[in-house]
């Protein structure tokens, strides 16, 4: 049995739930792994020079064992994320460290602990099979899926999910990911998927959709309201693009800071109008690697001004850590807030407290999302509201060209990767809908 057999029965038209459900799975399918015995074959590279290309692989491999609570899914398309280049540089450690004390904590979990490690936080595809206790999903439905794996045990999690000791992102610290033809999830992983939207496109959004609910709208985030303006670091990126437009439609303000006149353009088109190219303006917030300038923080905030008709930040969107951070803070109004999910410019941030503490300004640490604002931001995505930021899809077999380009920031918005899809374009259900959107959804291809 391979695979040819399920797409031709997601393909075909007349397919029903019993069909899928009857469809015998293979033992293999192929997947994107990085290996355990290759972790070391970056040392003494810096980072920028760790090429994704070399640790990526294409493999066959055995179909997991399917456990309560669970799916397996059929994957049509998935895309990179750049947890999916930290696990191929095996920065800022190896990712089989996570699945060895995963597969520590039960039986089942065993199944994790492998010497490759199938990454991978995305998909869009159609359930093929759930397991015991599994009553809201069944075979052939056309679903994506969010990349939050709970196992809710403790009463922790039970007010945010996101606070479960055992919170864990899939296809990151769990194995069995999306960049492959068959995926493995949690059954609480899954949402429907957009009608109007193709494979890819409906794959594209999830992880970075989601985080930037979290960060920007949620009450566990900032908590953003009408009228607030929001500095949106990388404000063309895979995350940025979709702070962008929660604040567009949440009648914020957003002051989008790019890097080129292309990624300025990105931000015209989705309708924001206060543009920062750090580049063109030449800001150096480092002096050097271990002294920062606050002059350049008050040209920024300067310029800031200029944009805002004399108002400050309420809300910083920030992501690029290190470099950007002490900019970030003492930018921010009297009472603002900062939130922060990533670092990609490094972990070890320094700002200038005192614009912290007299300022009453806070730092939110935020991760991810939990399974209802997933939800809340599949249903926008699902309802036009908000849109698919996808530029340039690549094949399964191009993968770790795919990562290569997220680390080297060659891409916009972003990157689609075709599993088992076998084209581009496929698994649209609502083209009166799609017809209306269209030029939103294709916005970051057609620059």
């Amino acid at each position: 049995m391979t695979t040819q057999a399920i797409l031709d029965a997601i393909q075909s038209p007349e397919s029903t739930p019993a069909d899928f459900a009857a469809l015998p799975l293979p033992e293999s399918y192929r997947a994107i792994t990085v290996h355990k015995d290759e972790t070391d074959m970056f040392a003494g590279l810096e980072t920028r020079d760790k090429d994704p290309r070399k640790s990526i692989h294409l493999d066959e491999v055995p179909l997991p064992e399917l456990g309560p609570g669970e799916a397996l899914v059929a994957v049509m398309a998935s895309s990179v994320n750049y947890n999916s280049v930290w696990t191929s540089i095996f920065e800022p450690l190896s990712t089989f460290g996570f699945l060895e004390r995963y597969g520590r904590t039960n039986e089942l979990a065993k199944r994790h602990d492998l010497p490759y490690h199938i990454i991978g936080s995305d998909l869009a595809g159609v359930v093929l099979r759930t397991g015991p206790g599994v009553n809201a999903w069944k075979p052939g439905d056309e679903v994506v899926a969010h990349c939050l794996s709970v196992e809710l045990e403790s009463s922790d999690g039970h007010n945010d999910t996101m606070l479960d000791p055992e919170q864990r992102i899939w296809g990151f610290e769990t194995n069995f990911g999306g960049l492959a033809e068959i995926a493995l999830v949690k059954s609480n992983q899954l949402m429907p998927k957009p009608d109007h939207l193709s494979w890819e496109e409906a794959a594209a959004p999830g992880l970075v959709n989601s985080t930037a609910y979290r960060q920007l709208v949620s009450r566990n985030g900032a908590g953003m309201k009408q009228g607030d303006n929001v500095l949106i670091w990388g404000a063309s990126g895979g995350l940025g693009s979709y702070a962008t437009q929660f604040a567009l439609a949440g009648g914020a303000n957003p002051i989008c800071v790019v890097s080129s006149p292309q990624k300025a353009d990105i931000c015209r088109a989705m309708g924001a109008e206060a543009i920062i190219d750090r580049n063109a303006e030449d800001y150096k917030f480092w002096k050097n690697e271990r002294e920062q300038d606050p002059r350049e923080w008050k040209r920024f905030g300067k310029r800031i001004r200029e944009l805002t008709g004399g108002e400050d930040i309420d809300i910083v969107f920030e992501h690029p850590g290190r470099e950007t951070f002490g900019a970030s803070v003492f930018v921010t109004r009297k009472g603002g807030t900062i939130t922060t999910c990533a670092s990609t410019s490094g972990y070890m941030h320094e700002y200038d407290n005192r614009y912290l503490w007299m300022s009453l300004k806070r730092i939110i640490g935020s991760h991810f999302a939990n399974y209802r604002e997933a939800w809340e931001a599949n249903r926008l995505i699902a309802k036009g509201k908000i849109h698919p930021t996808l530029s340039k899809v690549y094949s399964l077999e191009e993968t770790g060209q795919a990562a290569y380009d997220v680390h080297r920031n060659l891409h916009q918005g972003k990157v689609g990767v075709l599993c088992l899809a076998p084209e581009e374009g496929l698994g649209v259900r609502d083209e009166e809908m799609r017809a209306k959107h269209l030029d939103a959804i294709n916005r970051f291809r057609n620059i």
